[in-house]
């Protein structure tokens, strides 16, 4: 005779199926209110402009802008390759810059008073203002992008990591130093890990400073990227190639964007728990 609870349980997922399903789930939760919007979007866009038939040049269609990145998909990775390439390095430089700026200013608390206002006051200097200079003293390669995506990206994470290391448990800096622990090694054991959400968090910030700030030193001077291609195809008024371009930039920027969620999410699951 057979036994139907063993009968459920022998159909029962696995516990690894499960978790999967479960992660599947919340996925489409997360992200089908966005999907939703941008197909709604796309739809009224279309119809605006099949209703009123504004010419290509003045608006073109979804459609149009799709068969673009269909049929011009060369010319894009290509430009998109080299402007990804500038984001990637100028992410990693800026980040260095701001790491060890935050770690300065920590460390060195008097000579920090002096130096973090004078990073207040760049960071409010106008950046696309300095690509012409940085043009004009670095040359056309790929030096002064770099250059204006550190000055861009650099800021968010010095002052988020600033941030985490200040933010520090001081009843537990107060343990280490009644057990002879100094300064710099308070700062790897405590203040250091405490820092890495708040790290995390400027990432993100940079990651789309340095989108806009590689567009901009393209913008600037430049003989390739995406950047360069919407100003080729603003002169060539094949307005349907500037938004391929401009989809392109969007993309490359969420790309980055999810990729320090992901990197957040993998190795810093610990701080969201606590």
């Amino acid at each position: 005779m057979n036994n139907p609870l063993r009968a459920t349980l022998a159909f029962r997922p696995a516990p690894d199926s499960e978790k999967k399903m479960s992660h599947f789930r919340h996925a489409v939760r997360e992200t089908s209110p966005a999907l939703l919007l941008i197909v709604g979007i796309l739809a009224c866009w279309q119809g605006i402009v099949s209703l009123w038939q504004l010419p290509e040049f003045v608006l073109p269609a979804p459609a149009g802008i799709y068969r673009i990145l269909v049929n011009q998909q060369g010319i894009l990775a290509q430009a998109a390759w080299v402007t990804a390439r500038e984001i990637v390095l100028g992410v990693v430089l800026s980040s260095l810059v701001g790491v060890a700026m935050a770690l300065f200013i920590a460390r060195f608390q008097l000579v920090g008073k002096a130096v973090y206002p004078l990073m207040v006051l760049f960071q409010n200097v106008p950046k696309i203002a300095l690509a012409p200079l940085f043009i004009l003293w670095f040359g056309y390669d790929l030096a002064p992008k770099l250059l204006l995506i550190v000055v861009m990206a650099f800021f968010p994470v010095a002052l988020n990591m600033l941030m985490g290391l200040r933010a520090a448990d001081p009843n537990l800096m107060a343990l280490l130093r009644s057990v002879g622990a100094g300064r710099t090694e308070i700062m790897w054991r405590v203040q250091i890990p405490n820092s890495l959400p708040y790290l995390m968090s400027g990432l993100k910030i940079a990651v789309t400073l340095s989108v806009i700030g590689a567009i901009v030193g393209e913008f600037a001077g430049a003989s390739a990227g995406l950047g360069y291609l919407i100003q080729f195809a603003s002169t060539q008024m094949e307005t349907n190639l500037v938004f391929a371009a401009l989809v392109e930039i969007s993309l490359l920027g969420m790309v980055f964007y999810y990729a320090v969620e992901l990197i957040e999410w993998r190795y810093l699951s610990w701080a969201t728990k606590s």
